[in-house]
């Protein structure tokens, strides 16, 4: 952790009031960290010898610079050298020079302040965006009136639409409707319940009380409609183990629940002793589901959320549409389609060299369109384009995701139906990439199909949903003030979205803190032909199939499906320190680390949930 902390930051050093780099840190403590010094001396013959000295960086500096050293002797050193060629400087002579830019990634804490500090209600946001107007004063501009240019001080006026919320069907075959983008899932069953027939408990919490939590889950899964029996065994964590590495924490927790592994149990509960970014999230979830493939519910607390995120893990699902209302997407109740949710996750500031990793889900169990599978491959650093849709083998012979797709959907479709059609939702690319988009992700899928399907392929639509964007609407409820948000549902597609292309915004979700931002969607093509009316109810819906919550998305599930399954995949693969040997990893002929391999049993599943 200070290794990644401390790289890139500059310091000065003391002894010489000099200011470097800091590449890294030493593996050994001062006073055992051995370097060579190269001496030229005279021999008896008058000939120039050399001889090597080995000698610690404590014992250096102490006597041949007579450097009283008073802290360092059992700390790390500094290295302001390369890994090749380390030069190391004791940690009491180094101070970190000031107003440096932080790049690394923030903790927890400091996220939680930062966006509690930057929440800003609209009318709070309307006086800062009108404040920021006149202290520019555009009109006083030479530059700008010799242009001919002029900027208005008032907003924009805009007309929108409020679309009419889906009708969503629980367990219990009740109509649950959705008021302001939520609905209320207390007392209702699982649309898809199953039977837990075996299950395990890894507890890594030293404070709570398993067995009343046990209990409360049990009875919260019957409430939901799953049959749930006592857990087959409940394995605590040892003392001794607390203090190790999160690798070796999971080893010795695997180890321990070896005999219970076989047969593989239905899930297993592991209890984190902490809520947000824990370390042992990431080994735990790839030994239970790569190595052993049994899915896992990792939970800081039991609430009756784990009991829907738990049933997702396992292939089922917590709603559903209504018959009536799925039958009014007729474009795509009726005609076999796939739906693809794409985005790509790279590594977190400051650790440019990580791989990026591509994620695909695929909708299945047509005419179903709230099940997904997902293929999660790595990429070479900060590499936007997925560049895996489509990695032909032979002439007749594909290991793409799209091919793995196209035929997960067929499988599990009644009378094993090829798609006609396919709806391609992307995330994460700016308005400059949409071009690399259609001429390379799109390429790719259409000759994923033609090699699928014998030079055939299905009608495509591709729909780029953005977030990162500075476009706010507000709705005004008196002449000075604005409403707290914005009302659900809500679509504007006229005066503000683009001249000649297909973009509309939608704000499907209820933003009751802060300031909503609707997301931004381009149509990039759109050979299936929707109309304006059907595309945009389409892209509603989908926001409110999102398994995790009883809340509509601000984005299409598959997009927030692809986010998870990428953010999960990359803790899996991310080792405890990664070292920085793997820069060379930004290289196009380096190798990547290979993602974990998912068995049929988990891969069949929403894991990502």
């Amino acid at each position: 952790m200070a290794k990644r902390m401390l790289k890139g930051l500059r310091v000065k050093t003391s002894h010489n009031n000099e200011e470097w780099k800091i590449s890294g840190l030493s593996e050994k403590f001062c006073i055992n960290q051995i370097f060579e010094i190269k001496q030229r001396n005279e021999g008896p013959d008058g000939v120039e010898v050399q001889s090597v000295e080995q000698i610690s960086v404590y014992e250096y500096f102490v006597t041949r610079k007579s450097i009283i050293l008073e802290q360092s002797r059992a700390l790390p050193c500094v290295n302001i050298g390369n890994s090749r060629h380390p030069v190391y400087i004791p940690l009491e002579l180094c101070s970190l020079v000031g107003l440096q830019r932080y790049t690394k990634a923030l903790s927890t804490d400091q996220r939680s302040l930062f966006v509690n500090k930057s929440r800003r209600s609209p009318n709070e946001r309307m006086e800062d965006l009108k404040k920021a107007i006149r202290s520019h004063d555009y009109g006083s501009h030479a530059m700008l009136r010799d242009s001919g240019i002029s900027i208005t001080t008032q907003f924009t006026q805009v007309k929108g639409r409020i679309l009419p919320a889906p009708i969503l069907k629980s367990g219990n075959d009740q109509d649950l409707n959705p008021k302001n983008g939520r609905w209320n899932f207390n007392n209702q069953k699982l649309a898809h319940p199953a039977e837990i027939k075996s299950w395990l408990v890894a507890d890594f919490s030293s404070n709570c009380d398993m067995e009343r939590l046990i209990q409360d889950l049990i009875k919260c899964a019957k409430m939901k409609g799953i049959s749930m029996r006592d857990p087959t065994a409940n394995f605590i964590e040892r003392d001794q183990y607390r203090d190790e590495q999160a690798s070796v924490r999971v080893d010795k927790m695997i180890t321990t629940m070896e005999k219970e592994l076989d047969p593989r149990p239905t899930f297993i509960l592991c209890v984190l002793p902490q809520k947000k970014n824990c370390d042992i999230y990431g080994p735990w979830k790839r030994r239970c589901l790569s190595d052993y493939g049994v899915p896992t519910l990792g939970s800081c607390s039991l609430v009756p959320d784990d009991v829907g995120y738990c049933r997702t893990s396992l292939g089922g699902l917590n709603f559903l549409f209504s018959k009536e209302y799925f039958s009014s997407l007729d474009k795509v109740s009726t005609i076999p389609t796939l739906i693809l949710g794409m985005d790509v996750s790279h590594g977190p500031p400051g650790q440019a060299h990580m791989p990026s990793i591509a994620a695909v889900v695929n909708s299945r169990n047509w005419p179903s369109i709230s099940h997904y599978r997902a293929a999660v491959r790595t990429q070479h650093p900060k590499s936007e384009i997925i560049v895996s849709l489509f990695e032909p083998q032979s002439k007749s012979r594909d290991n793409g995701i799209i091919r793995a797709a196209l035929r997960d959907f067929s499988t599990t479709t009644e009378e094993n139906k090829v798609p006609e059609q396919i709806i391609i939702f992307r995330d994460g690319v700016g308005e400059s990439q949409f071009k690399d988009v259609l001429n390379n992700e799109l390429e790719q899928i259409i000759k994923a199909s033609k090699v699928k399907y014998n030079q055939w392929c299905p009608k495509l639509t591709v729909i780029v949903a953005q977030k990162r964007h500075h476009t706010r609407f507000f709705e005004r409820e008196s002449n000075k003030s604005f409403k707290m948000s914005l009302p659900v549902w809500l679509i504007v597609d006229k005066k503000i979205c683009h001249p000649t292309n297909n973009d509309f915004y939608l704000c499907a979700h209820d933003g009751r803190i802060g300031t909503s931002r609707p997301a931004h969607n381009h149509v990039l093509l759109d050979e299936i032909g929707f109309t304006a009316d059907e595309l945009q109810k389409l892209v509603q819906s989908l926001c409110y199939i999102y398994q995790r919550s009883t809340t509509a998305a601000s984005v299409v599930a598959p997009i927030c499906y692809a986010h998870l399954a990428a953010a999960q995949v990359a803790q899996m693969i991310q080792p405890e320190d990664y070292s920085s040997s793997h820069a060379a990893a930004s290289s196009t002929h380096a190798p990547l680390p290979k993602p974990p391999y998912f068995g049929k049993n988990v891969a069949s599943t929403m894991f990502f949930c």
